[in-house]
């Protein structure tokens, strides 16, 4: 997926997927996933997508601090 976020483009075919965290099991409604990605000019974000009942209905990229990185990692 490819989206552009403030001037800024954010591709995760291009950038390095770093952590992913899984809820429910394949085409579960309610599952959904949240993968961390770098960008190749050191940028973070996040790459949601999920089930028709999940948090996450329809795919999106989140930017995220660096700062938050961590946070992030210890919230799952």
């Amino acid at each position: 997926m490819k989206k552009t976020v403030n001037g800024v483009t954010y591709d995760t075919q291009r950038a390095t997927m770093d952590k992913k965290f899984t809820c429910g099991a394949p085409g579960d409604p309610c599952g959904y996933e949240e993968t961390l990605y770098i960008s190749v000019d050191g940028k973070y974000f996040i790459y949601t997508n999920g089930g028709a009942h999940s948090r996450y209905q329809k795919e999106d990229i989140t930017p995220i601090e660096r700062e938050k990185v961590i946070e992030w990692v210890f919230s799952h």
